[in-house]
């Protein structure tokens, strides 16, 4: 039998647990009308953990319907030069020589890629990987039911390795509506849609690992997202969609060394997409950044702690090109910008990415940290003037730089190539094969700064020398940040 004493904690016991459970089911009914609601509203307020068995019974199922079929293959053709030995195939040559090539003619053959794209505009816009589509020859598109369209490329943008194209058809067709990438947070469910391996459409998903990662390597312009969704070979320029459907981000690269998915995954920001397609709407096939006309580096832990700054943040002031916005805005060397337009610049490559997605023509707020003083400047943002004019030519004569095709270096041409916009001289833009200027080594990119103690100012100038003939060049050139001096008789 029961006492009083243990029969009052029994009691006890046993009424805690009907208020809690009554208070748990009225938890729980208030979670999942909220949670249902949040997955129509936008507001950040309305993000919820599941909870409880109810909730982990969502289904993706209604998301990717309504995404899958703007999400499409592209398949990219690329042609390429061979040279193909007479004795390919003989098997008592290959025994000695194995694989080397010894004369024969040049055989082309195609080469094909598979990537994956998004429809974003109802006639037929697709925005995709540069990397999927780079040197292409033909272009075509399948859609999640089968068609297949062929493609024209409206614009490419390396650095930014984004991709526009325009499918020919007179229809219209599904797309997945540009969401706002700023209003991501660390957390947030996504859901990437590609074809990885080939071996058609998948979705997978994961959260925003983390934001405005710059890891990824040449091609980084400072801004990725992260996520642990998987993302494999196949997958780029594929959908990173949001839980009301919405684009934002494009799946670009993974970081793997299996070359498989590692759960580490990167995607271009879906408003830097939103700038490309202006420009094309623009009729512009290529994207005009604003210049600054200065240049920046990182601050680093020594650099913060020596101008007052609590952590390293911001964009060091490397450089400013006299003349340029930069100067006319106030700017000076050794300031720090750390906002701008009141958002937040973490590294010099985020400074980029806050640029670029400004756009042209407008003004933009710079928040600077000046001899240890905070200010305001105004920043007016406008495309890199191309002065002097490229006039692109192919030297001749008889020098080192015969067969190097040349142009004159202007902030604009800079920037495409992506060296320092202040550099001024005359930049190789290619070089013919075989050619003395093959044969000496020069390489795109190479700019060239005097020629037997002359500095060279223009492709004219390079042009005549060369054509001027001598028994000696003592030239000096620029590649990759490094200057290298050559003399050839």
């Amino acid at each position: 039998m029961l006492n009083l004493s243990n029969w009052r904690v029994l009691k006890a016991v046993f009424t805690g647990m009907v208020v809690s459970g009554v208070i748990a089911a009225h938890s729980g009914a208030a979670l999942a009308q909220d949670a249902s609601s949040g997955l129509r509203g936008t507001s950040s307020e309305l993000k919820l953990v599941p909870q409880g068995d109810a909730q982990l019974r969502y289904s993706f199922a209604p998301l990717v319907k309504q995404t899958a079929p703007a999400v499409v293959n592209v398949y990219a053709a690329v042609k390429v030069q061979q040279r193909q030995s007479p004795f390919a195939g003989d098997p008592f040559f290959e025994q000695f020589f194995g694989g080397k090539v010894f004369g024969g003619r040049q055989r082309q053959r195609t080469s094909r890629s598979l990537g994956s794209g998004v429809i974003v505009g109802e006639e037929g816009i697709v925005i995709t990987n540069h990397h999927v589509i780079k040197n292409a020859s033909e272009v075509k598109v399948a859609l999640s039911d089968g068609r297949e369209y062929p493609a024209e490329i409206k614009l490419i943008d390396e650095q930014s390795d984004l991709a526009v194209l325009k499918l020919n058809a007179e229809r219209t067709f599904p797309v997945v509506p540009l969401g706002d990438s700023e209003s991501l947070e660390v957390g947030d469910l996504v859901l990437a849609l590609g074809n990885p391996f080939g071996v058609g459409q998948t979705v997978t998903s994961g959260i925003v690992s983390a934001l405005a990662r710059s890891q990824r390597g040449k091609d980084d312009f400072g801004f990725f997202i992260q996520t642990d969704a998987s993302i494999n070979p196949g997958n780029s320029g594929g959908a990173l969609v949001d839980m009301q459907g919405r684009l934002i981000g494009v799946n670009t690269s993974i970081f793997t060394k299996s070359g498989g998915s590692n759960g580490i995954g990167f995607a271009v920001p879906s408003n830097m997409v939103k700038v490309v397609l202006e420009s094309v709407r623009g009729g512009s096939d290529r994207l005009l950044r604003p210049w600054v006309g200065a240049s920046f580096q990182a601050v680093t832990a020594d650099i913060a702690d020596s101008i007052g700054l609590e952590r390293p943040r911001g964009a060091l002031v490397a450089g400013v090109i006299e003349g340029g916005p930069a100067e006319e805005a106030g700017l000076k060397l050794g300031d720090v910008v750390l906002m701008i337009d009141g958002k937040p610049i973490e590294h010099a490559d985020a400074l980029g990415y806050r640029l670029a997605t400004a756009g042209t023509g407008r003004t933009v707020k710079l928040s600077v940290l000046s001899r240890n003083t905070k200010k305001d400047l105004q920043l007016a943002l406008a495309p890199a003037p191309e002065t002097p004019a490229r006039d692109t030519r192919v030297i001749r004569g008889r020098s080192p730089f015969t067969g190097a095709q040349v142009a004159n270096l202007s902030p604009r041409l800079a920037q495409e190539i992506r060296v320092d916009t202040g550099k001024r001289g005359v930049v190789v833009m290619g070089v013919k094969r075989r050619s003395p200027a093959s044969r000496i080594g020069f390489r795109a990119g190479d700019i060239i700064l005097e020629i037997n103690e002359e500095r060279i100012e223009s492709t004219r100038q390079l042009d005549e020398l060369s054509n001027a003939g001598g028994r000696g060049w003592d030239f000096v050139l620029e590649r990759n940040g490094r200057r290298y001096e050559q003399y050839i008789r």
